[in-house]
């Protein structure tokens, strides 16, 4: 077990210096096939098989896995792409001979309406933070993280990763870098910036460290925070605020568009502050007001 543990470890780590240096990929999509390829070979490592004994059949049962995990249509695709990239390598470096991947195809992409929250669950969200008992130092730092995803739609990458330099709240933006490194400024309202203000004044200067950088959120050690440490802190909130629905920091940023376009903002005002490059995938957000129209439909069309 030790011997095939070593095998894939080793195998592993070539692919993703692969991806990254001849395949150019960024950092977050290495990240990303890192933790998908991970899963999958551990999966494949409990039920003793070698790279060379993976079969078809194998590896339809660990996708099975991830549907019954509850995984949305559009991370069963990646995963699937990140193991036929991983096995087509496999192959060009002479490690296997036969691809068990070669007929693996990408499941359909549904087009799904994304998990909101109501104005009255977020506003519980946001205050959560404040309700602990006791409500320990970090309070300051997870009210000030929520408030931002909600006031800005940011990716949780995007939050991690950004740095006091390009905070402008004094004149309540801050500026955002997106994937492929794009740039765009995003509005934050009063209390984002009430919150994160008192967070770097009151509790980041004590959270410093040799090896903080301009990261503004940062953990007991100093460190940048990571996304899981952020998707962890939203999920414990969503128990105290007592919130049954699935929810993830993304889940603000679907909140965000839907608030925002519910309130009559201009779809490509929206599409601004995502960062999307189509509208077309801004557009999704339209369709969670489809129980309004119908109420208008019902109410004043002569055949409603």
């Amino acid at each position: 077990m030790n011997n095939l543990l070593k095998q894939y470890r080793g195998i592993l780590e070539s692919f993703l210096n692969y991806m990254l240096i001849e395949r150019n990929f960024s950092a977050n999509t290495r990240e990303s096939y890192s933790n998908d390829l991970k899963r999958y070979l551990l999966f494949m490592q409990q039920s003793s098989l070698s790279l060379e004994a993976i079969e078809p059949s194998h590896i339809n049962e660990f996708i099975n896995e991830l549907f019954l995990m509850g995984l949305e249509a559009s991370s069963m695709a990646r995963n699937i792409s990140a193991i036929r990239s991983f096995h087509k390598f496999l192959i060009s470096e002479h490690t296997l001979s036969v691809n068990p991947a070669e007929n693996l195809h990408l499941p359909k992409l549904a087009r799904y309406l994304p998990s909101v929250l109501t104005v009255d669950e977020t506003m519980r969200m946001l205050e959560s933070p404040m309700n602990q008992t006791p409500c320990g130092k970090y309070f300051l730092r997870d009210k000030a993280i929520l408030e931002l995803l909600y006031a800005s739609g940011i990716r949780v990458s995007e939050l991690v990763n950004l740095q006091q330099q390009n905070l402008y709240l004094e004149s309540g933006f801050i500026r955002i870098f997106g994937k492929g490194s794009k740039e765009r400024l995003v509005p934050v309202g009063s209390s984002a910036v009430t919150c994160v203000n008192r967070y770097i004044t009151e509790l980041r200067i004590a959270l410093v460290s040799g090896k903080s950088d301009d990261y503004l959120f940062l953990n007991a050690r100093g460190i940048k925070l990571t996304r899981m440490a952020i998707f962890s802190m939203v999920r414990k909130y969503a128990v105290r605020a007592g919130i049954d629905k699935r929810i993830s920091p993304h889940t603000f940023r679907h909140t965000f568009a839907t608030h925002l376009l519910e309130g009559g903002a201009d779809l490509r005002a929206v599409q601004e502050m995502l960062g999307h490059t189509s509208i077309v995938t801004t557009q999704i957000y339209t369709h969670l007001d489809r129980s309004f129209i119908k109420e208008v439909h019902k109410t004043f069309h002569p055949r409603g």
